[in-house]
């Protein structure tokens, strides 16, 4: 997401309280090349924080009142697998409620700085994703990860800003090895919160996510949503791990306040994504029966619909009919989108081959 805002002195921090901010950098080596990209976040951080201030005083009882009549969705899967497609397609039902790109950046200053902040938003957002040519707006859906960050020290975006501490993040936050009880606990008491609002912001009844980090953290989701329902969407990790590389070198860019090589990145996402998707494993067996879908990106390429109305019947999600107008009319608006295409090098297919051979297995692809 942050990859496209071209303004080179911010990071995307910016939206985070300065008693956060000044929690996320705390102990962290600042490369001199970038201390001026800090010095810009801690201005828009300061700006900003009259706003969440009044918000956090004048909204707190709407916030706490909110309800969850209907089970939220968490749509789950790896970086690059479809997960931003599926979820922009299901939020074409009004039942649902998500986080935007907005809240994505501002989660502090959501109910009360909209007015104000959308403006600075969309001068520095282009209409496209440079990375995959995603349509982009200040109110479509986004991943959560970013909102986190920006409201509690404990995410593993924090990696963007620091990727030489990818790998004690991913264990910390991804995980939740080796984290402080109490920091767990604010986790889970920060998600709610972004949650709500979320609700707030966009009037909805039941919550959908779409956020990668989620996919090792069902135990902690389920802590907080009992009966929560889970999508997960797995696609051709040859795929993936391309296409990961290139999103995480291009995104990293304008974020970043400490260098790291391709090399270094390729090594963090092939094991990261095993330590993921080994969790991931571990886990479902929590998720109540009957509240989890597996399918395939390349099954809901080939047919949106009818995955679909499969995971609508699944997982109870309402009347598919009654909603399959807006769905096919997103699909119809999108049918000439152009995916990147990949031409996978000898030394690509024998790294992942060999890291992630079980995993070709359990999606039902072939080495």
């Amino acid at each position: 997401m942050s990859n496209e805002f071209k303004l080179p002195a911010i990071s995307a921090l910016a939206g985070s309280t300065p008693a956060n901010l000044s929690r996320v950098v705390a102990g962290r080596s600042i490369a001199s090349d970038y201390k001026t990209r800090l010095a810009g976040t801690k201005v828009v951080s300061r700006l900003t924080s009259p706003i969440a201030k009044l918000e956090a005083i004048r909204n707190a009882e709407q916030i706490e009142a909110v309800k969850f009549h209907k089970a939220p969705v968490f749509i789950l899967g790896h970086w690059r697998s479809g997960t931003t497609h599926l979820h922009n397609l299901m939020c074409q039902d009004p039942q649902f409620g998500y986080v935007t790109t907005y809240q994505g950046v501002f989660p502090n200053a959501l109910l009360s700085g909209q007015w104000l902040m959308k403006s600075f938003m969309n001068m520095a957002m282009p209409k496209k994703r440079a990375t995959d040519n995603v349509e982009l707006n200040v109110n479509f859906p986004q991943e959560e990860e970013f909102a986190l960050g920006n409201m509690c020290p404990h995410s593993f975006y924090n990696f963007w800003y620091f990727p030489q501490n990818m790998q004690e993040y991913a264990d910390r936050y991804l995980l939740f090895k080796g984290i402080d009880i109490a920091d767990y606990q604010e986790w889970k008491i920060q998600y709610d919160q972004l949650v709500r609002k979320a609700m707030i912001n966009t009037n909805g009844e039941r919550f959908i996510s779409k956020n990668p980090p989620h996919t090792s953290r069902i135990k902690a989701l389920l802590e907080l949503y009992p009966n929560a329902k889970f999508i997960h969407i797995a696609r051709n990790p040859y795929t993936v791990f391309e296409s990961t590389v290139k999103f995480f070198m291009a995104t990293i860019e304008p974020l970043k306040f400490q260098d790291i090589s391709k090399e270094e990145m390729e090594e963090n996402i092939l094991s990261i994504y095993a330590k993921m998707y080994d969790q991931y494993e571990a886990q479902k067996a929590l998720i109540p029966e009957g509240n989890l879908v597996e399918i395939r990106f390349e099954d809901l390429e080939k047919d949106n619909m009818g995955m679909l109305e499969q995971i609508y019947q699944k997982l109870d999600l309402g009347d598919f009919e009654k909603v399959s107008a807006e769905f096919q009319q997103y699909v119809d608006a999108h049918s000439g989108y152009k995916k990147n295409q990949y031409n996978y090098a000898q030394n690509t297919l024998d790294k992942v081959s060999s890291r992630w051979s079980k995993y070709f297995k359990r999606w039902g692809y072939e080495l």
